[in-house]
């Protein structure tokens, strides 16, 4: 028995297209945010932190998790190899956000309660 082998080959212009359109919109998003900071995300704090911040890091998760699901091809993989790609990185995107943002508010205390002098 002989092989077929001539293979249809797709076109992937389409979905290139959409990928970038989704993440173009998202960091255009962003730089808007960012430059208007509108007053009530920036005078919302949310868990110590201004609720812009939030939607900042939501965002980035969100672009990198889409950047790995479409240019890792991540779409086509089996369901356990996803999960642990996604969840092992959301648990250590989120360790990580602990533990900066409890260090982070503990130096700020320090320093704006004067234990230690602003010299630098």
């Amino acid at each position: 028995m002989a092989h077929s082998t001539s293979q249809k080959h797709e076109s992937n212009t389409k979905r290139i297209w959409y990928v970038f359109i989704l993440l173009s919109v998202v960091t255009i998003a962003e730089v808007i945010l960012g430059i208007i900071r509108p007053d009530f995300l920036v005078n919302t704090h949310l868990f110590s932190m201004k609720l812009l911040n939030w939607i900042f890091i939501i965002l980035t998760i969100y672009k990198a998790y889409y950047i790995a699901w479409a240019f890792m091809h991540l779409e086509g993989e089996s369901k356990g190899l996803r999960r642990s790609i996604v969840w092992t990185s959301i648990f250590l995107i989120s360790y990580l956000m602990f533990i900066l943002l409890t260090e982070g508010d503990y130096i700020h205390e320090v320093y704006k309660n004067n234990y230690v002098v602003w010299d630098f």
